[in-house]
């Protein structure tokens, strides 16, 4: 055969594959019935657009001309009906065109394809490359990809959430690695402004690539796609469809803790002689060891369905009750007894496990529902239920999690993008359980309690980790740790606490808006290049005011931070940055974790306590950060029961306004709280922290001027008055203005808004485009130590020299393109994190040229220490398009190795 031939079929045929697809063909009629257009085709296939809203419709292709199959129904989308939009239907000659005050829909004529315009009909959204395809098992439609298009979602996906280019499983499999999805979702958006969710249960495959090739396991294509002006809009919009993000009772953002206290039934299949874990009674010992440890948290599971059961429930409920918890039921098996359970005995909780609802689709779609039922029908409580394997609407029943992970350094990298990027499929509550169920240590178990302090959901899962894997290690819960760890859990526990109206806030915009309380920085900063992509995925926001990035290494140093414009003032210590750019070289030791305010933060804070209801809510205190005009609109109810979807719950509106910089008055303006609930307080003391580099001239409430007082000590024993503390944090003004139930204006006159430190504009050279040039040695036989797990994004893989042969002597090295010319001006090496220390790199030289064959001198030479932390190397910018780092010695000295589970570097791209 001719290799013209072969390209003349090929062009015929198109991608593999596509000669056993068909398409609907040719456009011959357009009908409309109100709101609703059918489309006929000349391959006998009709496709129907439902117009629902303005900026929201319905495409069902259907093979067969008929619209009688329809498995989803109103599973997925529960709201449609928004009423009549009056949309137009105009024939343009080589397309129809249905418009709609938001939308422009194309329908092209010859062959049957579709394209989303802005209203104006010019500005294209997303368009079809080639007619949408199918054979007898599956469906794909076609779409072009933008130039610098950027695309998220797919549910509870694990790992980074930008995936322009990457393949994503809309599938259930239970294997809870990297890259795969504990909680699939059919819908994803786009930053040119809409989001899809295929109304399927089917599984499916979301190539975006270039064309994307949207794929689901079924002979007929149904979409629903919401158009909006950003991402936040569109989020709304398919939140509006597929139902908001539920409201968690607030003792559901405190600490939760699984596990199975009934060792002795016989039927349980673990270790039948854990010591307070006998019979379900027990499990209030470890709620009084929480309570004796000063340790927030506030409900907990004491059923493992694996065998264990319980005993003595109803008791049991009263007295975790009586300590400030509430109690849920985990369950393998099912909700038998859930009436009895819920409406007698008393639980609020559920968790659903995969031996019950692994199947996933439709099966653990119903069961979820199955448990909100079971709690909402026999009690006045809302839903509380942890679920895996959850679909597009999960987010109005369900917290999701992230399956059975391990306790490592790895996993805790991943799960930061994990649940950020869970956000931007509307899931408010994504967690995954602290320091994984299975192994850990206490050094990951606090550094990931750390930051997931910060999120709305999060949990223990004890009982399955490693017997003592060093010391002081017992098991999940907290507060059995030795110091420091003890100490720095109940910091950051009791952090959580005082943060709750501000997160307990961010919740409710989630459940009025759909937009996440635990937000990728793109949801915030949608037009800066750098926060669309995943540079920023070991980062997130937390609410709309703190950004936290997470350490996730062994390391007492977090670099890579990146602050988007504006000022960003540290928590800890109130310094203060101004960005855009990135920061390194931050000190976090064990007990700090990275969290920025964002400049104008206005944050609600609770006297400590260690559950909700433990103390009078008596005074309020605002932690606030001026800088020009901001604003936070507080939400409060009674908190566990569903009086506030009948208008039970009360706001209150706090205005600040600041100088931009220098120095000027800020104004305070506290409105009067209104509305009102079970337990609203009729007044309540105020306190405000200010945070300015100087004293205030006077600080008046109204017209009435507080007094200065001499020390903390003086203030902390007044009623009213202030305070500037120089000390704390770079300058804070306390400041107490008494009790009241009414709205007031609090002005300090004279603060100085502090002056900020501008970040580096250096960023991570992406490795989305880095390949191996040259090694020396690597070991492929023994291992898969392949010298490209260096730089594979991935601290799990290694780089190991040969040893399985005869060993390759000392020095070693790595030559990396870096896909394109940088001007290179700092490496970091991460020794292997897997537990081995063989191959630690000591002696070492990096290098930085435009070609492997001329390196000319190095850009930095030195020695590293022989531990697993991140060691970085700074140094003059170089051009250039290699990077080649040179092992001269082994740090132990133990063997002629060398080895690396990650190497990045930082640069700006060079012409």
């Amino acid at each position: 055969m001719s290799l013209l031939l072969v390209a003349s079929l090929l062009a015929v045929l198109g991608p593999a594959g596509a000669a056993h697809a068909a398409t609907a063909g040719n456009v011959t009629g357009v009908s409309r019935s109100g709101d609703t257009f059918t489309v006929t085709a000349s391959g006998g296939a009709a496709a129907r657009v439902t117009v629902a809203r303005a900026d929201i419709f319905r495409i069902w292709l259907s093979p067969d001309g008929t619209f009688g199959n329809d498995p989803a129904g109103t599973d997925l989308a529960v709201n449609t009906g928004f009423g009549t939009v009056g949309a137009s239907l105009t024939d343009a000659g080589s397309y129809w065109r249905i418009g709609t005050s938001a939308i422009s829909l194309r329908i092209n004529k010859s062959p049957l394809t579709f394209a989303l315009y802005k209203a104006d009909n010019s500005t294209l959204v997303w368009a079809e490359s080639q007619p949408t395809s199918w054979t007898g098992t599956q469906t794909t439609q076609h779409l072009g990809r933008g130039g610098d298009e950027q695309f998220y979602g797919t549910g509870l996906h694990l790992g980074e959430w930008a995936l322009r280019g990457r393949t994503v499983p809309i599938s259930v499999s239970n294997t809870w690695t990297e890259n795969s999805n504990a909680s699939p979702a059919p819908f994803y958006m786009s930053t040119n402004g809409y989001g899809v969710m295929r109304n399927t249960w089917a599984p499916g495959s979301y190539d975006f690539g270039a064309p994307t090739a949207l794929t689901h396991n079924e002979k007929r294509f149904d979409a629903w796609y919401f158009a909006g002006g950003s991402l936040k809009d569109v989020l709304d919009g398919y939140t509006d469809v597929t139902g908001k993000p539920f409201l968690a009772p607030i003792w559901g953002l405190e600490l939760g803790n699984a596990d199975c206290f009934n060792a002795s039934n016989p039927a349980y299949t673990g270790d039948h002689n854990r010591l307070r874990h006998q019979t379900t009674p027990d499990v209030a010992g470890y709620a009084a060891d929480a309570r004796a440890a000063d340790m927030p948290s506030g409900w907990l599971l004491p059923n493992d369905g694996y065998g264990c059961g319980y005993t003595g429930l109803p008791g049991t409920v009263a007295d975790l009750k009586s300590k400030g918890f509430n109690t849920g039921l985990w369950t393998s098996t099912g909700l038998g007894d859930i009436n009895w359970e819920i409406g007698t005995a008393g639980s609020r909780a559920v968790k659903t496990d995969v031996a019950w609802i692994g199947g996933g689709y439709k099966s653990a779609f119903a069961g979820v529902r199955q448990a909100v039922a079971g709690i909402e029908d026999n009690s006045d409580a809302r839903r509380f239920v942890w679920t895996l394997d959850g679909w597009a609407g999960t987010q109005r029943n369900a917290v999701v999690w992230t399956g059975d992970t391990s306790g490592t350094w790895d996993a805790m990298r991943w799960h930061v993008p994990s649940i950020a990027g869970a956000g931007l499929s509307g899931l408010n509550y994504a967690s995954g359980d602290i320091d994984g169920i299975f192994g850990g240590s206490p050094k990951t178990y606090v550094r990931d309690l750390q930051w997931k302090a910060l999120t709305p959901a999060f949990m223990t899962m004890s009982g399955w980790g490693a017997t003592n894997p060093s010391a002081g290690y017992n098991d999940k819960q907290p507060w059995r740790f030795p110091d420091p760890y003890l100490s720095i859990n109940r910091k950051y526990l009791q952090l959580k606490m005082r943060l709750m109206p501000y997160l307990y806030t961010m919740s409710k915009v989630a459940n009025d808006t759909g937009v996440p309380s635990t937000r990728a920085m793109v949801l915030e900063y949608p037009d800066d290049p750098v926060a669309r992509g995943n540079l920023t995925s070991g980062q997130f926001m937390a609410g709309d005011s703190f950004l936290v990035a997470p350490v996730v290494s062994d390391t007492s140093t977090r670099d890579g931070i990146y602050l988007p414009e504006g000022s960003w003032t540290d928590y800890w210590t109130g310094r203060v940055y101004t960005g855009p750019g990135w920061l390194d070289g931050y000190s976090a030791p064990l007990d700090t974790l990275p969290l920025f305010v964002k400049s104008g933060g206005i944050v609600p804070m609770w006297p400590q306590m260690n559950y909700t209801g433990e103390k009078p809510l008596g005074t309020l205190t605002y932690d606030v950060y001026p800088r020009g005009n901001s604003s936070f609109d507080l939400y409060e109810d009674d908190g566990t029961t569903r009086a506030y979807q009948s208008g039970a719950y009360a706001r209150q509106q706090v205005d600040v306004t600041a100088p931009a910089s220098g120095t000027g008055d800020v104004t305070l303006s506290v409105g009067a709280p209104t509305g009102s609930y079970t337990g609203k307080p009729a007044s309540r003391g105020y306190e405000f922290t200010v945070h300015s580099a100087e004293a205030p001239a006077s600080v008046k409430v109204g017209a009435t001027t507080l007094a200065a007082l001499s020390s903390k000590a003086a203030y902390d024993g007044a009623s009213t008055g202030w305070y500037f503390d120089p000390a704390d944090r770079s300058g804070v003004l306390w400041i107490k203005t008494g009790s009241t139930g009414g709205a007031f204006t609090v002005t300090a006159a004279g603060i100085t808004v502090p002056a900020g430190t501008p970040v580096t504009a250096s960023a991570p050279i992406p490795q989305t485009g880095w390949k191996l040039a040259y090694t020396d040695s690597q070991e492929t036989a023994g291992e898969n130590g392949g010298a490209a797990n260096a730089f594979d994004g991935s601290a799990g893989t290694i780089w190991h020299s040969k040893y399985t042969s005869a060993s390759a002597p000392l020095p070693h090295e790595i030559q990396i393109d870096l896909g394109a010319r940088y001007g290179v001006d700092s490496a970091t090496y991460l020794p292997r994190q897997d537990g081995g220390v063989n191959g630690r790199i000591g002696r070492y030289e990096i290098y930085v040229s435009d070609s492997t064959t001329s390196w000319g001198t190095p850009v930095a030479t030195g020695t590293f220490a022989d531990t697993a932390a991140a060691k970085k190397v700074a140094f003059a910018a170089k051009p250039g398009r290699y990077l080649r780092l040179r092992a001269l010695t082994e740090a132990g000295n133990r063997g002629p190795w060398t080895s690396a589970a990650e190497i990045t570097a930082t640069g700006n791209p060079s012409p």
